[in-house]
Formats: C-alpha cells, sequence, structure tokens
C-alpha cells in the first residue's frame, strides 16, 4: 500500500469520524444539562395584566413639596393610582414627613390618601398616627392636611399621648400661629379631657 494511498484512507476515515464525535459530545451536553421548568422560569412575573390595565397603579411613588411658610414634605406610599377625571389621585399605605422650619418634625401613617394637587390638600384615612418630635403621638380616623401651609385638620375623635398625660377630643386643629416664638399652634375641640400625668 503506497503513502498516498494510507493518506487518502485516513483523511477519510477523519471526514466520517470527527462530525459523528462532534454530535456525541453535543448530544451528551443536552443529556447532562438542567431542565427548564417554564413555571419557575421567572417566578416574580405574576402579574394580571389585565388588571393592570383596567385600573393603572404605581408602585413605592413618592411626592415631595414646599409649604409657604418653608416645611418640607415627604410623601412615600405602598401603591398609588394617578388622578381621574372626577377623583383625586389615591394611594394605600402611607408614609408622611414634615419638616418644620425650626427643626422640628412630624411622621405621619395612614391606610389610605387622597391627594389633590389643585384644591392642595392631602386627604389620610383608614387609621392616622401623627408621631411629633416634641413627643406627642396623635391618633384619629381621618385627617386633612394642607399641601400648601402647615395646617390639618380632623373631625373625627382623636386621642393624643404627649408630656402633660392623655388627651381625648372630638376634633383638632393644626395652624401657624401669629405668635413667632411658638409657630405653630395646635387647637383640641369638642369634648376635650385631659388627663394629666404629673412628671410624666
Amino acid at each position: 500500500m503506497t503513502r498516498g494511498d494510507t493518506h487518502s484512507r485516513l483523511v477519510g476515515w477523519l471526514k466520517l469520524a470527527l462530525p459523528l464525535a462532534a454530535l456525541v459530545i453535543l448530544s451528551t451536553l443536552f443529556l447532562i444539562a438542567d431542565r427548564i421548568d417554564p413555571e419557575a422560569a421567572i417566578p416574580y412575573a405574576n402579574v394580571d395584566v389585565e388588571d393592570l390595565a383596567r385600573d393603572p397603579r404605581m408602585t413605592t411613588p413618592s411626592y415631595a413639596g414646599l409649604t409657604s411658610d418653608g416645611s418640607a414634605l415627604t410623601l412615600t406610599a405602598e401603591t398609588a393610582r394617578p388622578a381621574g377625571e372626577d377623583d383625586s389621585a389615591q394611594a394605600k399605605g402611607v408614609q408622611a414627613r414634615l419638616d418644620m422650619p425650626g427643626g422640628g418634625h412630624a411622621d405621619i401613617a395612614a391606610a389610605t390618601a387622597a391627594l389633590d394637587t389643585v384644591a392642595g390638600r392631602l386627604t389620610m384615612a383608614g387609621g392616622v398616627t401623627i408621631t411629633t418630635s416634641t413627643g406627642y403621638t396623635v391618633t384619629t380616623d381621618e385627617m386633612i392636611a394642607r399641601l400648601d401651609r402647615t395646617g390639618a385638620e380632623s373631625s373625627t375623635a382623636v386621642a393624643a399621648e404627649g408630656p402633660p398625660g392623655r388627651i381625648t377630643a372630638d376634633s383638632f386643629t393644626l395652624s401657624q400661629s401669629p405668635d413667632a416664638g411658638n409657630p405653630y399652634l395646635l387647637v383640641f375641640s369638642g369634648r376635650v379631657k385631659l388627663l394629666y400625668q404629673p412628671g410624666g
């Protein structure tokens, strides 16, 4: 057998063996690879698209503004719906913070809120809790806060815990005071009761 004949036969065998080896390697890769579970491919994409189209909403939105007296208001929520033609923007799981020019602040939490930027007010409902830097904790069912200036009011029963003790009343208002030394005035109205706790 000549050298050229051996070389031709070897090349012929390699032409057949190499593609077969490649096929074996590829099939082995597919056999040992993890199988994809289409149900678990994107576990966090559990979204009802039709529901989102009917009721568009945002998650973890935020709003920030500055009142005419220099207080900074920041508002965050778990979810919010934009304002429609006939209603205000709606939010759930609301957290608000009011930073006042003098250094004091108030943290407000509510289950729901309606934001009306045209009227300049925020209506918070579903149980409202206000915690101030002066040591007061005020709870009420519903409260309306101003967006253009520092001010709030509630016409529902209110309970407050603070340095003088426990206060209950039918309503309250928070407004700006003409007294420069004490720029904000908190007034409890209706059947007001104070349980005084000396040294509290």
